[in-house]
């Protein structure tokens, strides 16, 4: 965001100008995709949060969140602006913004030149203030903006302030669950002013904060300040450093701990931290469960290449699905920005010499590869300097080719000058550290045996979507009448239905739904339409003659493909008749096994050399790059898991999506990560559990893109389906009191939203990683709270390697039927935090969940010593390496032996059986259940041997003893905080309680 640094400077009487008008408001023409402009009023809302515009039918959707706005452009840029006729507007007049995840444009034009610039200066300036807030202040400031918006949505006839009415119609939408008694005295004692009966923002506030009083709070300040309501200066380090096991505390960090958190002016004086600004401080980045060192680059960044996991995108260019979605240059800049080191790019013969990006023989839109690369070229050391690896899929023609290097050349320039990095005495790739600054050409590379004198040659060909079977093929000719944007019309229409009927599902299990299937059916209903309407035309359209997606072509059981070469004269017609696509396609669809490949774009290759599984030579050269569907990468894992990770030791491998996957969703990174691979590529623009664990993988060492692997995995190997597949190594003890949860919302997809149900949450907690690691357990059912329910629950889990391993918290609405999703949390074991932690849910702004984390450090049942002496040091030192290496070649054979399978050892996890202190709670409704839990045995065995009756749909272990019945609640913070505590409790609070004895959970 280098170009809004300038707009941090505006001066005070510039920024109201603009400010000023853009919340008095101003028309103008929206521009629609297939509509003719439609005249609105635009207008910032009064916290400069938001803009908004009217007339809308869809009133609370026309709407544009400031914080999701990536970029604002000026003049006629975007793709809607150039189908414009070029004198229909004044170039002056127009911009464009870019928001949301899917690089969404809205483009507008303005009556004259400075109300366009008024906007444009303005959206840059609220833009770069954002861009320089640190946690806490953009913590502060959604804080602040939720309790605005929220008082705003409650104020139904607009007039500033909330009746009692009003606010028992907010507390159904907040999911609070109180006497009607209760909200009423706290109305009361919230307002204050002349105008009674009625609450203003104020107000409101105060009530919303008396409404917040977190009982699990005060009695853990009360266990640490001697049952006083605030804490000393002493207290505070104290309980920093027991509790939250923080190190280096010092008197002058505490003091300005009060300083930042505390709201009383008398208590700052005094240099003490009350029930106000302890609640601040639990709730800041500050005790979030993420470790705030990981926020920076921590690890070892001068070891090889191939030691780390990279983040890595596929089919960067696309804004949705695989078969029909906009190419857009701005998803590169986005997915740069989000952490991503390795983009795909897919190259075509265009028209005028100029080569194309865009996802073969489908309706994808085309973008110009010269807008790519100096869009990469822009964005690609924004965030951070470690290198980015661009993949290329070269599909073009030599002449095209050359175009592409000349481009690579002329753009990046001294960021392929590899000259000067230094990869050591020993044959390895180069570390991220030595190649900062430099951009990675991955693609194909001229043989050796070729002379340097050589300006061209034949190189293998492999395809990326050679996996769909014929069955599934699209062949459609539509030169009868039929064009174009009336068969890209029926698809669309088939393939939205299709992707709909997808979505009813559980949100955790993405891939209920297959692919096949609807590409299947999508191809049916296509062909049964154009049947049916052979003669249709749309006037104005000339009918053309194509093929769809016929580069699928290869059957998956074909054991034999045809071979498939370019021919000089196939290449001379192509030249001579760019727009003719027919010949070319029909001649690509005969499964070319080799192209041919200039000598200027494969001098750009030099660590990232693409290669084909046959072509593997384990001659101790390092630098190739070895390229997997999901499917073929399956089998080696399952089947060859050592020797693969014995081969990630030294070479890259990338894995992609099936070809099948037209609906751009995303297979699971765990099986392909475990095994050592670096270059898991996922479709970015699909957000949903895969791309929310590649996001969790990467956030921590600064999310720079770079992860290191575990040192296991790096030297020597080991099974990564045993049971006890590292037995020298000491295991990780995971201890999670899941205490309570804040401002849970209700379900996304409620049926009646916000007047629904008050939901009965429930916490799921799952432990991602290898075989034996991976496990969920959950928390009981809490009736009718989603503002402040109260679990108490304690969740323990062993983690053989938590280098690898993910822990992700989910939020569950129980219903009769089932369960509902309410949000999730996904974070790197590595990254966890001990003590008391909040643990706020992605993409929702207040929702939480609090829970005391405790890690310890356990040993197996037995020493591997005593059993075998030398197992330590053959493990470490790799001493069957030798072994395996020497089926490498046979590793990636179309029909590998199953490996040898180990005897049927297990691992048994034991929880312990305890009795509950019970009690009831106005936060917990009680039902009748047991008082203790049973205890259980979890058997992991080797692979698949794990009865299906235990494990989900994810091939999950989950613990299926436990029930979501619900019952009575603990309190709400361990018996060993509070002790033989009399809480003392004031006068107010005894009369707000009326009968209670005891400080209600709200």
């Amino acid at each position: 965001m280098a170009d809004l640094e300038v707009y941090k400077n505006l001066s005070p009487e510039k920024v109201e100008r603009c400010m000023s008008v853009m919340q008095s408001g101003t028309q103008m023409i929206k521009l629609k995709r297939g509509t003719k402009g439609l005249v609105r009023l635009f207008y910032l809302d009064e916290h400069r949060t938001r803009l908004r515009w009217r007339p809308s039918r869809k009133s609370e959707k026309a709407k544009i969140l400031i914080d999701s706005i990536y970029k604002v452009t000026e003049g006629r840029q975007s793709e809607i602006f150039h189908r414009q006729a070029e004198g229909n507007f004044d170039p002056s007049c127009c911009f464009t913004i870019y928001h949301g995840n899917h690089m969404e444009s809205l483009d507008l034009i303005t009556s004259n030149p400075e109300e366009a610039r008024t906007w444009i200066t303005g959206l840059k300036y609220l833009m770069a203030g954002i861009s320089d807030e640190d946690s806490l202040a953009k913590r502060q400031r959604t804080h602040n903006q939720w309790v605005k918006q929220t008082f705003e949505e409650a104020d139904k006839n607009g007039d500033g302030l909330l009746n009692i009415e009003e606010i028992h119609q907010l507390m159904h939408k907040l999911n609070v669950n109180l006497p009607r008694r209760k909200v009423r005295q706290m109305f009361q004692e919230a307002d204050t002013d002349e105008n009674q009966g009625t609450l203003t923002f104020e107000e409101f506030c105060v009530f919303y904060k008396m409404m917040s009083l977190r009982r699990d709070l005060y009695l853990l300040l009360l266990s640490y300040s001697d049952k006083k309501d605030h804490l000393t200066v002493e207290e505070l380090a104290q309980f920093l450093k027991v509790e939250q096991k923080m190190t280096n505390v010092t008197t002058d960090y505490c003091i300005d701990v009060i300083r930042k958190f505390e709201v009383s002016e008398e208590n700052k004086a005094k240099n003490v931290l009350g029930i106000e600004g302890f609640t601040n401080f639990m709730r800041s980045p500050a005790c979030d469960i993420f470790n705030p060192l990981h926020h920076e680059v921590y690890q070892d960044m001068d070891q090889p290449l191939c030691n780390y996991y990279i983040a890595s995108s596929h089919n960067t260019y696309l804004t949705g699905d695989q078969l029909l979605s906009q190419s857009k240059v701005d998803m590169y800049a986005r997915v740069l920005q989000e952490g991503c080191r390795c983009v795909e790019v897919d190259c075509w013969d265009g028209p005028d010499g100029e080569p194309v990006v865009h996802h073969g023989y489908t309706l994808t839109s085309k973008i110009l590869f010269r807008d790519v690369v100096e869009t990469i070229n822009k964005h690609a050391f924004v965030k951070n300097e470690f290198p980015v690896i661009l993949s290329i899929e070269n599909h073009c023609s030599v002449q095209q080719q050359r175009k592409i290097a000349q481009y690579l050349k002329g753009i990046f320039q001294d960021k392929l000058d590899l000259s000067s990095v230094d990869t050591g005495e020993t044959k390895q790739l180069p570390s991220p550290q030595s190649l900062k600054g430099k951009i990675l050409v991955k693609g194909k590379k001229l043989p050796y045996h070729l002379g340097d004198d050589a300006e061209e040659g034949e190189v293998s060909d492999e395809d990326s979507a050679d996996e769909i079977e014929d069955e599934c093929k699209f062949k459609l000719h539509y030169n009868n009448g039929t064009t174009e944007h009336q068969v890209e019309s029926f698809i669309r229409k088939k393939l939205e239905s299709l992707l709909k009927e997808s979505q009813i599902r559980d949100k955790e299990d993405p891939d209920s739904f297959t692919v096949r299937a609807l590409l299947k059916a999508t191809h049916e209903g296509l062909n049964a339409h154009l049947k049916q309407h052979p003669d249709v035309k749309e006037s104005g359209k000339k009918a053309h003659g194509r093929s769809l997606m016929t580069n699928f072509g290869r059957h998956k059981k074909t054991t034999k493909s045809r071979s498939k070469s370019y021919s000089t004269d196939d290449e001379e017609d192509t030249q001579q008749n760019p727009g003719k696509e027919i010949g070319q396609l029909y001649r690509l669809g005969r499964r070319r096994k080799t192209m041919k490949l200039c000598r200027e774009l494969s001098d750009l290759v030099v660590y990232t050399n693409s290669v084909a599984a046959q072509d593997i030579v384990d001659d101790g050269t390092t630098g190739n790059v070895l390229s997997f569907s999901e499917t073929r990468a399956h089998q080696v894992v399952q089947q060859k898991s050592e020797q693969f990770m014995i081969y990630n030791q030294k070479q890259l491998t990338r894995i992609y999506p099936s070809a099948y996957r037209i609906d751009s969703s995303n297979f699971n990174p765990l099986p392909y990560w475990n095994a050592g691979c670096q270059l898991v590529a996922l479709n970015y623009q699909s957000e949903g559990r895969m791309m929310q664990l590649n996001r969790a993988k990467f956030k921590t060492n600064g999310n720079c893109g770079y992860v290191l692997k575990p040192q296991q995995m790096c030297k020597g190997t080991f099974n990564p389906f045993s049971g006890d597949p590292l037995p020298a190594n000491p295991k990780k003890q995971l201890i999670l009191k899941v205490i309570s949860g804040q401002q849970l919302p209700k379900p996304p997809d409620s049926m009646f939203g916000d007047r629904g149900e008050i939901i009965d949450p429930f916490v799921e907690v799952e432990i991602i990683g290898l075989p034996v690691d991976c496990c969920k357990d959950q928390t009981r059912v809490v009736d009718d709270n989603g503002f402040n329910p109260v679990w108490e629950e304690t969740l323990t889990f062993t983690v053989h390697m938590p280098e690898i391993a993910l822990v992700r918290f989910l939020v569950w609405d129980h219903d009769p039927i089932g369960r509902d999703f309410v949000g999730q949390r996904t974070v790197t074991f590595s990254s966890l935090v001990p003590g008391y932690r909040h643990v706020y849910l992605e993409g929702l702004t207040e929702a939480s969940i609090f829970v005391h984390i405790t890690i310890n450090e356990i040993y197996g049942k037995w020493s591997p010593l005593i059993l075998n002496p030398s197992y330590t040091i053959l493990h470490f030192l790799g001493a069957t390496k030798n072994r395996q290496l020497q089926g490498l070649k046979g590793l990636f054979n179309k029909n590998p032996r199953h490996s040898s399978s180990e005897n049927n050892s297990h691992y048994v996890r034991k929880r312990s059986i305890g009795d509950r202190i019970l009690r009831r709670t106005a936060s917990a409704p009680a039902k009748g259940r047991k008082k203790s839990k049973m205890g259980f045995q979890e058997m992991i065995e080797i692979k698949d041997s794990v009865s299906d009756a235990a494990r989900d749909q994810d091939g999950v272990l989950r613990r299926t003893t436990r029930s979501l019945q619900a019952r009575p609640v603990s309190m709400p913070v361990d018996r060993s905080l509070l002790g033989a505590l009399s809480l003392p409790v004031s006068e107010t609070v005894k009369d707000r309680e009326g009968k209670e004895n005891s400080l209600v959970q709200i």
